[in-house]
């Protein structure tokens, strides 16, 4: 893979930058991600806290899910003293890592949503994921943030015929549910090359709720938003310990009516909470920005994100500067959840993935690979993403997004605020609201029901290459990946 080697070195998911220097910290948090490198942000961290503080709202996390908490609590209660600690700074974890979808995706099913409430409180869930791609837009924009958004659609290709197979599956079940072609539509061969001109492509589906999105510039942008509306952002700041009403960090305490729980990926670190989600590290590597040329054989004209049909999770994107943005899973999940990847379990995945995106698009054989990163994403044991607050403890929480989490933090951070001060609102009746997965199994069990499952997903597409048929090892386990 022809990559610049310091950026594979130092794009190491979990790096916790050293330097006391704050000018040597903020390069070394520019190199965790291409993201946080084109921010637009200077990446200097401010406002550690400084002894103990009384507030009305405490916030442990500073990615997307406690920054739009923040700014929903602040638009709509300016008097409201809310504070965010942050161990890093804002974005430091998936916020600043990801692929750059926001869209409708939502890692349990509407069958899996069905069985919890009802038909009609499923489709109510996906209605507001939906809707809530379009509040991203329409916030951001309100925000002053420029976070070079454009709602390209997601087309998923089917370049065998048993992905195929599975794509018209899709559709029928979709039409079965009253989703029209507005939401899911299906493409023959012709239809998905022009989206995409990918090698080996027999058709797909098209879905035209997903924005392509530059995370970081999203992420960095809410920090400063925030800020203004009188939100203090105490990065540098790690949370020890989280109980009813108080949050201790290394730095101080800060009481508060409520506190809320918005740590993801890095939720094991917590006392108390090390089985609630494990930490799965999703990799990524970017391409020099493509001139023209190559941008006409390939397409993506209106920055469609793109995926394929196989089981084990890729994804991309064209970026505003023009290059592609290509991730996947695939790196083994670490003894203890761990959010740091082993290096050369990253170069091996990195080099893969690599592989697998000239397999898609041959045209970028000889193109230069500039960045490759990677970050925790969490999973909860049933692939469940949830949001919640206790009226007994004041205690909330969200996530468990399974890599879903760029629009779902959204529509957190806005059901949290209804959560949080009281209302009763169509946001808080949702299904995902109050659920409460079960805990992930001690280790090493957990250690080796994870990764057996990452290499299910593997084999699943090995086998359907040798077979021609639908993979038994992934309907075997798809009634623990959320019903999918």
């Amino acid at each position: 893979m022809n990559t610049h080697d310091d950026a594979a070195r130092s794009a190491r998911p979990g790096r916790r930058p050293a330097p006391d220097d704050p000018s040597d910290r903020a390069r070394a948090y520019a190199s965790v991600s291409l993201w946080l490198a084109t921010s637009g942000d200077d990446l200097v961290a401010a406002d550690p806290l400084a002894g103990d503080r009384e507030v009305g709202v405490a916030i442990v996390g500073a990615g997307f899910t406690g920054l739009w908490t923040a700014y929903y609590l602040a638009e709509a209660r300016p008097d409201l003293r809310i504070a965010i600690v942050e161990r890093e700074i804002a974005g430091f974890g998936a916020s600043g890592r990801n692929g750059g979808w926001a869209s409708a995706l939502f890692p349990s099913s509407l069958a899996t949503l069905a069985r919890d409430a009802d038909r009609d409180e499923a489709l109510r869930q996906h209605s507001a994921m939906r809707a809530s791609v379009d509040e991203v837009i329409r916030a951001a924009a309100e925000a002053g943030i420029d976070a070079r958004l454009a709602k390209g659609g997601t087309v998923t290709l089917a370049r065998t015929s048993t992905q195929l197979e599975r794509a018209r599956l899709e559709v029928e079940e979709a039409r079965a549910w009253g989703r029209g072609e507005d939401d899911l539509v299906l493409l023959d061969a012709e239809a998905a090359r022009a989206h995409i001109n990918a090698a080996g492509v027999l058709g797909g589906t098209y879905t035209p709720d997903c924005a392509a999105v530059h995370p970081g510039r999203l992420v960095r942008g809410l920090v400063r938003a925030v800020r203004e509306r009188g939100v203090r952002v105490h990065e540098l700041t790690p949370a020890t310990r989280i109980v009813p009403h108080r949050v201790e960090t290394s730095r101080g305490v800060l009481t508060a009516a409520h506190v809320i729980r918005a740590t993801e990926g890095y939720t094991p670190g917590l006392p108390g909470h090390g089985r609630d989600v494990v930490p799965v590290h999703s990799l990524i590597i970017a391409t020099a920005p493509l001139p023209a040329g190559i941008w006409d054989e390939i397409g993506l004209a209106r920055r469609e994100t793109f995926t394929d049909g196989r089981h084990l999770i890729i994804y991309g994107q064209r970026t505003a500067d023009d290059r592609i943005v290509f991730g996947g899973r695939g790196a083994p999940y670490r003894l203890g959840s761990s959010t740091r990847l082993d290096p050369r379990a990253a170069a091996r995945v990195h080099a893969k993935l690599h592989r697998t995106l000239v397999d898609l698009l041959p045209v970028l054989r000889d193109v230069e690979v500039t960045h490759a990163w990677g970050g925790a994403l969490g999973i909860a044991r049933d692939w469940h993403a949830s949001v919640g607050l206790d009226p007994d403890t004041g205690m909330g929480w969200a996530g468990g997004y399974v890599g879903d989490g760029v629009t779902t933090t959204n529509l957190a951070g806005r059901t949290l605020r209804d959560l949080v001060l009281g209302e009763d609102t169509g946001l808080t009746t949702l299904p995902w609201v109050g659920h409460r997965s079960p805990r992930w199994e001690p280790e090493p069990v957990r250690w080796l029901g994870v990764n057996a499952g990452l290499r299910a997903m593997s084999a699943a597409d090995a086998e359907e290459r040798a077979t021609g048929r639908d993979s038994l090892a992934a309907r075997a386990m798809a009634p623990f990946m959320g019903g999918h």
